[in-house]
C-alpha cells in the first residue's frame, strides 16, 4: 500500500510538471509570433501586445492550476497543444487586421477571437471544475440526441435562421450571431457513445451472406438510414456540404468501432456519395461548388460570383510561400477572401511555409492521436467510444477544411480547430478539449 501511494505521488507531479514546461513553451511561443507580427508590419512593437498575449496566456495558466487540483491524472499534452494553435491563430488574425486597417477597411477580428477563447476557455474550466465524473453524461443519452439535432436543425427556423455567404448554418438572437451546429457535435458525440453502447451487441450481429460479405439485418441499418437523411437535409436546405458530411462521417466511424464492422462504414460512404453526386447535378449550389473544385482555374469559374477565386488565390498565397514561408507579416495573405477564418491555412502557409504547416498538421496529429490514445486505454465502453469520437471530430474537420484549401476535395464552410476567427468554434473546441482533459484523469487513475 504504501509503495502504490509513493508511487502516485511521484507520478502526479512529473505530469503536470512536464505540462507546465510545456505550456510555458507555447506560451513563449505566441509572444514570439506577436512580436515578429508587429515588427514585420509595423516596424515597432507596441502596447498592443499585451491585450493580445497576455489573456491566453493567463488562462492557459489557469486551467493548469485546475487541473492540479482537480484533474491531476490528465492527460499532459492536450492543453499545451491547444494553447499554440490558439494563440497562432490569434497572431495571424491580427497581422490581417493590421493589413486591414492599412486598406482602411472598419472589419477586424483578433479583439472578437481574444474575447471568444477568453469565454471559451473559461468554459473549458467550468468542465473540468462541475463535471466531476463524465459517466454522468450517460444519463443523458437520448437528451442529447434531442439536443443535437435540435441544435443541427436551428438555422433552418424561421426568424431566428439567419445566412451568410450563401450557407444557412448561422442563428441571431438579441444581436447575437452564433453557429448551434458546433455545440451539436458535441452533443450528438455523446450521444452516438451512449446508443452504440447500447445497441453494440445486437449491431455486431451478422445478417446474411451475400457474396461472402455478412449484410446487417435491415432493422440494423435504420440509424444508418435516419442519419443520412438528416445529412442530406442539412446539404439541401443549409447549403453546407462540411457540416452534413462532419456529422454523418462522425456517426460511421463511432459504429465501427464499436461493433469492428467495416460493412457499416462501406454501406454508409455509399449512401453519402451517391447523394453527393445526385445532389451535384440537381442541387446548384452544389453543381457549382463541384465545378469550381475541378476547373478552378478556368476563367468563368475564377470570375464567378461564389466561384473558384478564393481557391485560386489560396493556392496562389501557398505558392509564394515555398518552403520557408515569407515570416509572419512579410506576406500578402489578405489577398484571399476571408483569410482570417475558411482561408486561415493559406494564410499560414504562406507566411510559415510548407516547413511551418506541417508543424501546424504536426500538432493536429499530436493532439487527435492523444485523444485516440485515452480513449483506447479506457476500460469503460462509453468513455471510450466518446473519447475517440470527439478527437475524430477534430481530424475530420481539419481534413475536410484543409483537403478544401489545399483543392483534395470542394470547399466546405467548416473551421480549422483554434486557428480560424470565430466564437462557435473556439467554445466548441476547448468544450471538447475540457470533456478530453477530464476523461484522461479518469484513464490515468485506472492505469495506476
Amino acid at each position: 500500500m504504501t509503495e502504490r501511494i509513493s508511487k502516485i505521488v511521484r507520478v502526479v507531479p512529473r505530469n503536470r510538471n512536464a505540462e507546465l514546461a510545456l505550456l510555458l513553451f507555447a506560451i513563449g511561443l505566441n509572444a514570439f509570433e506577436l512580436v515578429q507580427v508587429q515588427l514585420s508590419t509595423m516596424q515597432k512593437t507596441t502596447d498592443a501586445f499585451w491585450y493580445y498575449w497576455a489573456p491566453i496566456a493567463i488562462g492557459g495558466l489557469v486551467i493548469h492550476a485546475i487541473l492540479r487540483l482537480r484533474a491531476s491524472n490528465a492527460d499532459p499534452l492536450i492543453l499545451p497543444i491547444a494553447i499554440a494553435l490558439n494563440g497562432l491563430g490569434i497572431a495571424e488574425i491580427y497581422r490581417l487586421d493590421i493589413a486591414a486597417i492599412a486598406n482602411q477597411q472598419s472589419e477586424i477580428f483578433a479583439e472578437k477571437q481574444v474575447i471568444w477563447t477568453l469565454v471559451a476557455m473559461a468554459l473549458a474550466a467550468a468542465v473540468i471544475l462541475y463535471v466531476p465524473n463524465h459517466l454522468v453524461l450517460r444519463r443523458y443519452v437520448f437528451i442529447s440526441g434531442v439536443v443535437g439535432l435540435g441544435l443541427l436543425l436551428a438555422p433552418m427556423l424561421p426568424f431566428i435562421g439567419k445566412t451568410i455567404n450563401g450557407a444557412s448554418l448561422w442563428i441571431s438572437i438579441a444581436g447575437l450571431t452564433f453557429q448551434p451546429g458546433e455545440l451539436a457535435k458535441i452533443a450528438l458525440s455523446i450521444f452516438f457513445a451512449g446508443y452504440l453502447v447500447q445497441r453494440k451487441d445486437s449491431l455486431a450481429m451478422t445478417g446474411r451472406t451475400v457474396l461472402g460479405i455478412q449484410i446487417p439485418k435491415a432493422r440494423e441499418l435504420g440509424p444508418i438510414l435516419a442519419l443520412w437523411l438528416v445529412s442530406i437535409l442539412v446539404l439541401v436546405v443549409q447549403r453546407d456540404l462540411g457540416t452534413s458530411l462532419l456529422f454523418f462521417g462522425l456517426f460511421l466511424v463511432m459504429i465501427y468501432m464499436a461493433t469492428g464492422r467495416a460493412i457499416y462504414t462501406v454501406v454508409g460512404l455509399g449512401m453519402f456519395v451517391t447523394g453527393a453526386l445526385v445532389a451535384s447535378r440537381t442541387i446548384d449550389y452544389v453543381s457549382k461548388r463541384f465545378d469550381a473544385w475541378l476547373n478552378p482555374f478556368d476563367e468563368a469559374n475564377y470570375n464567378a460570383i461564389g466561384g473558384s477565386y478564393q481557391l485560386v488565390q489560396g493556392l496562389f498565397g501557398f505558392a509564394h510561400g515555398s518552403l520557408l514561408g515569407t515570416g509572419l507579416g512579410g506576406g500578402v495573405p489578405q489577398l484571399v477572401p476571408l483569410a482570417e477564418s475558411d482561408f486561415i491555412i493559406a494564410s499560414l502557409g504562406e507566411e510559415l511555409g510548407l516547413v511551418g504547416i506541417f508543424a501546424v498538421f504536426t500538432l493536429y496529429v499530436l493532439l487527435v492521436a492523444r485523444g485516440l490514445r485515452i480513449g483506447f486505454n479506457h476500460s469503460d465502453e462509453f468513455s471510450k467510444l466518446l473519447a475517440s469520437g470527439l478527437s475524430f471530430v477534430f481530424a475530420l474537420q481539419c481534413f475536410i477544411v484543409i483537403g478544401g484549401v489545399t483543392r483534395i476535395v470542394p470547399l466546405t464552410g467548416l473551421t480549422t480547430p483554434f486557428l480560424a476567427a470565430g466564437g462557435s468554434s473556439l467554445v466548441a473546441n476547448w468544450i471538447i478539449l475540457g470533456l478530453l482533459l477530464r476523461i484522461s484523469d479518469t484513464v490515468r487513475k485506472d492505469a495506476l
